[in-house]
Order: structure tokens, then sequence, then C-alpha cells
């Protein structure tokens, strides 16, 4: 067997290992036969496909594949981490990584900078957003994939790495010194107005809870006496990280989270430790169907505690906990070991991947399945599909010609060459798109493609199709030919009818180029309706009292 096979089997088989299956050839149950056995069937049938197969196989490849395959029958969060991806692996659950502190990404086919983080070398190298990327070094990457190119902008820290670039006309080179790239868990908060702070909180990776509480202090500092923390979109993390963060409100000595698994070592009650930072200030955490694992795990404990009002969409629903157990040669699984339980007892776990239908799809827990409990004054909650909120805020929807101005990337390319024709601008708060900006883009767009489909035509496209088939088609097929002439959208009238949130669109582009990622979630604060709903909460607190405190039926 030659050494790519071998390497190949034995990672194969240390992902079995990993999940505590030991075993042995001799006396030992049905089982841990039933293991060995299929070890060896597959050791054997690699074996025999490099003998036989009649092209070169890829080893490393293959057993990829294999291991892949398997764990897809498990669920969507147990995953095998080769060596290669481990640094990708360490930045999603630390933040950290050596690089130039730079989002990048494809648009209109070409590998560009979508966003420098700011105060990092990228950023302070004079790199912007919309910059096209040449070359990295003496490599030539106008052909390469993204993820290419990011490997080759990561590296140790203080190493230096050469950038050439394509911004307009113009050919830049820079020399960037690459640094350990810490990314904050906060990249925006403030106040809303004099009263209110805000936080956005977009995961949970080491320093969640530092960044959140530094974030606290300093508005507790610029006098604020309520607050909203918005964990909308945030995937989760780090299990302690949210315990950490619930406990900047909530006393010491109170659960969090409890931990069940199959294994004694996995189960564990996580408490708060440390005196409140504070117990008192009335809270609005804003939640939405994105809002998953640490985040729910937040959201919950605090709606538990009946400490915050949620308002928003009720959450993704993940209750599954991950442990990340190494392999051989570098390489890494990312196993389910348990659920977790918040306060009241349950468990928000929305899928139930231990049952699948005879497709092999795994099912949502029914209604009737799930379970009620109470938070500390009574309140009733269900387990079984995330959190729901307190008061429901329905999700923005976007006009069919605002979707393809975005998705054609023409407003993102508006924003690039208006950053290069303007120097400065009005503060994300301050800055509008209006009328004259607004007819600029307007006739910018002559002759440029966006068509698309309104959601009356879509409607009509269905009632033909299904028309066709009737025996009657003929009879109706000449209104049906009139319908479509009065329904035939204009892209030039649709500029007009929906202004506003193309020009919102516009504002927070534009204000991306000038003020980056903290700019664009200050820019977005003044048309949320989240923040809206929650202002008027906060400001009513006899209202507040009564979500906290009634017997509220979901």
């Amino acid at each position: 067997m030659n050494l790519k096979i071998r390497k190949s089997l034995l990672l194969f088989l240390a992902v079995l290992l990993s999940a505590g299956m030991l075993f042995s050839f001799v006396n030992k149950n049905d089982r841990l036969f039933a293991i060995a056995k299929n070890l060896d069937i597959f050791a054997s049938l690699v074996r025999e496909l490099d003998s036989y197969y009649v092209d070169e196989i890829n080893p490393d490849e293959l057993v990829t594949v294999g291991i892949n395959a398997m764990l897809e029958e498990l669920d969507p969060y147990t995953e095998f981490i080769p060596e290669e991806d481990s640094d990708d692996f360490r930045l999603l659950t630390t933040g950290e990584y050596g690089g130039v502190g730079a989002l990048i990404g494809n648009r209109t086919g070409k590998n560009m900078v979508l966003m420098p983080y700011r105060g990092f070398p990228a950023q302070a190298g004079g790199l912007r957003i919309g910059d096209e990327f040449l070359k990295v070094d003496t490599v030539d990457v106008t052909d390469l994939q993204t993820s290419d190119i990011s490997r080759l902008l990561k590296g140790p820290a203080n190493t230096s790495v050469f950038v050439q670039v394509k911004r307009g006309e113009d050919t830049i080179s820079v020399n960037l010194t690459r640094k350990k790239i810490v990314i904050s868990n906060v990249p925006y908060y403030g106040k809303i107005d004099d009263q209110t702070g805000y936080i956005k909180l977009t995961d949970f990776t080491t320093n969640a809870a530092a960044d959140v509480r530094k974030a606290l202090i300093e508005l507790k500092a610029q006098g604020i006496t309520r607050l909203v923390l918005d964990v909308r979109d945030n995937p989760g993390g780090i299990l302690k990280e949210a315990v950490e963060i619930v406990n900047l409100f909530i006393p010491k000595g109170k659960e969090v989270v409890r931990t069940i698994g199959k294994l004694e070592n996995v189960n564990a009650v996580y408490k708060t430790t440390k005196s409140p930072l504070d117990k008192d200030i009335p809270i609005v955490v804003l939640i939405n169907e994105r809002s998953a694992s640490a985040a729910e795990i937040v959201a919950g404990a605090l709606q538990d505690y009946d400490r915050a009002v949620l308002i928003g969409r009720k959450t993704f629903g993940k209750g599954l906990v991950q442990t990340t157990v190494p392999l051989s040669y570098n390489s890494q699984v990312k196993v389910t070991t348990a659920k977790y339980y918040i306060p009241s007892g349950r468990c928000i776990q929305a899928i139930d991947y231990s049952k699948k239908d005879e497709n092999g799809n795994a099912n949502s827990v029914p209604d009737s399945l799930r379970n009620e409990f109470k938070t500390k004054n009574g309140r009733i909650v269900l387990d079984g599909a995330g959190i729901e909120p307190d008061k429901n805020v329905e999700s923005k929807t976007f006009a069919p010609i605002t979707y393809s101005l975005v998705a054609r990337n023409l407003v993102f390319e508006f924003g690039n060459e208006f950053f290069l024709k303007n120097e400065s601008i009005a503060s994300p708060r301050d800055f509008n798109v209006d009328d004259a900006l607004y007819n600029e883009f307007v006739a910018w767009l002559e002759g440029k493609e966006y068509d698309y489909t309104t959601y009356v035509e879509k409607t009509l496209e269905d009632l033909v199709k299904y028309s066709e088939k009737e025996p009657y088609f003929e009879d109706i097929q000449g209104s049906i030919e009139d319908l479509k002439k009065k329904v035939n959208h204009s892209k030039e009238q649709d500029l007009v009818t929906f202004k506003s949130e193309i020009q919102e669109a516009l504002r927070e582009e534009i204000v991306s180029r000038y003020y980056y990622q903290e700019g664009v979630v200050e820019a977005s604060l003044r048309y949320d309706e989240g923040i809206k709903s929650a202002l008027e909460i906060l400001g009513n607190q006899q209202q507040m009292n009564q979500i906290l405190t009634a017997s509220a039926k979901k």
C-alpha cells in the first residue's frame, strides 16, 4: 500500500476513533466488530481501486469524499477539517489570522477588495473597496480563485507582501506588512438617541464578551439609560463567550445553559461567575432567522430570566454543541457531542437529525411535539423551534428592480465611481442620496442591462404554463396576450416608483467606501424597523413591564 493510501486510511480511521469508538478485532461486541469489518472492506476497496482502476486515482481526494459523505449522514455541523483548511477554521473560531485585514471576493467576474478592515494593513496601505487584484508578490492572480488569493495574502505576522491592484484606469502597487488580524465581534456601537445605546454583535469568537463589555462601559459613560443589543445575522460561536455576555446583565450564580450528551464528560452546567455590569438597565435584543447557536443562548437566557424583550423574528434553531477533536496529520473533526438547554429547561433545536424520512431528509420538530416551559415570571415559552420573539417584526422585502440593481453589481459599481470622484461625504447618519445624485445614477444606468421579472409577470407566466394544459386555452389565449401587454413592466417607471429603497441601497454602498463596516451599520439604523420597534418599547416602561410579566400564550 503506497504512502498516500496509508495516510488516507489513517485519517478515516482517526475520525471513527475520535468519536470514542475504540475497537479490537477479538472478543468485542457486534457493533465494534461491524466497524472493524467495514474498515477492512474500505481499505481493501481503496487498495484494489489503486491497482485496477483504468485511470490514476488520488487517494487523498477519494477518501476525503468518503469521509464527508459519511459525516453528511449525521448532521450539517459534524465536519472533517483537513490540514490545509485549518487556518480558515481557526479564523472562524478565534477571529484571528495573520494577513492584511481585508474581505475579498469576486464581483463582475473580477477578484477585488470588498471591505478593508479599519486600522489593519490593507486599509492603512491605501487599498479600497473595488480595487481589482492583479498580482500578489510575483504571482499573476487575475485568473485565480478568491480562496487562492486569500491564501497568498495570509502569512506570518511581520512578513511583507507585495500587492498590485487596478483602480479605475490606474494600476497601484503597495508593499504591505502582515499583522496578526483580530476581527472585532462588535463592528459598531453608539447612541441611537440621547438615552439609548446600541451594540451590534456579529460573532462569538474569542473576546466577544470583552468587546461587548467595553462597548457597554463606554456607552454608560456617555449617559445611556437603556440598551439595544443586536444579534441579527449572528451565526454564533464560542459557548463561553455567550455565558459571559449574559453575565453582564444577570447576577452571579445563575444558570445560563447546560449541555447534555451521550458521554459524561460533555455534560456541563454553565453559570454566571461574576457580578453583573448592569442588572437593571432595560434591554431589547434584536433577533432574526439567521441568529443561531450562541446568539440564541444569549437571547434565550435573557428571555428566560425576563431580563430583556426580544424583537424580530424566530431564530434559526441550533441547539447542538460541537467539540473539535484533533486527528492525525494535523487534521481535525468537529463533531456534535451534546444538546444545550437554556434556563427554562428548553432545547431550541429545530431539526431532529436522528429521524429522517424515506428520502434521507431530516424534518423540523412538529408543533404537536413541542413542549411548554416557563420563564422566571411565568411566561410560556416553547422548545423545538428556535427562540420566538416577544414582538414580531416582519422581514423587509425589496422590489425586483432593487434586487436586480444590487445582484448585477450596478449599485456596487456606481459606488466605486462615486468614490473616485468625491474625496469625502457627510457622516453615515447625515449622508443622503439626494435627487440630484439619484438622477445621476439613473442617467448612469442608461444602456446597462438590469432586466428582471416583476411579481405580476411571474404570476402571469405561471398562469400561462398551467393554462396551456387545459382544453379551453385557445379560448383565453387572446385575453392572456392583452393582459401581458398591460402588465409589461417599465424599468423607467420602476426607477420612480421604488426610488426610496434604491436610494437606501445606494446610500449604504457609498457610505461603505468612506466609513467601512461600522459606517454601513450606522447608516442602516435610520430605516431599521427593528430599531423603531425597540425605541417604541424602551420608551414605554409600562408596555415593557407588561410584556415581561404577562403569561403570554405563544
